[in-house]
């Protein structure tokens, strides 16, 4: 049991550490392929739900594509097991450049749920489901606008 959380949690650091480097070929290999019952799903923050790889990829090909720059600084991070699924939970702090004309960097709180599942080839992201927290406007830059 020790072994296969290292194994999901190495995966989990794998699949956001393809989308920071924009690295489609090591984002295709987190995910699982599908089969007659089961499909790889994604649901960005703000998208409908994605089902099938193919789908899932594109979408992620898409950002990779249009990002320039995007770290995430992972908090919360909760791993369960049971049999062959795994979930884990975290809060994604994310940093991207501001925008075009202005210097400096946008932050944003994702909460995030990656759902893996024991394959022939290994551990593999089946489902991610990425929820953005809102943040008061109100609240200090350095609180995080989320709650520990």
């Amino acid at each position: 049991m020790k072994e296969d959380i290292e194994q999901i949690e190495a995966l989990n650091e794998a699949f956001y550490h393809a989308f920071e480097s924009g690295d489609l070929d090591k984002m295709s290999e987190v995910w699982i392929e599908d089969t007659d019952d089961r499909v790889a799903m994604c649901v960005h923050p703000g998208w409908a739900m994605l089902a099938g790889r193919s789908s899932v990829l594109r979408s992620w090909a898409l950002f990779m594509a249009n990002t320039t720059y995007i770290q995430f600084v992972l908090s919360d991070v909760r791993t369960m097991l049971s049999g062959d699924v795994a979930v884990v939970t975290c809060t994604e702090d994310v940093l991207v450049p501001a925008g075009t004309d202005e210097l400096g960097f946008a932050a944003g709180v994702v909460v995030a749920t990656n759902t893996f599942i024991r394959t022939e080839s290994g551990w593999r992201l089946w489902l991610h489901h990425g929820s953005p927290v809102m943040q008061d406007e109100d609240e200090d830059e350095g609180e995080g606008g989320h709650e520990q």
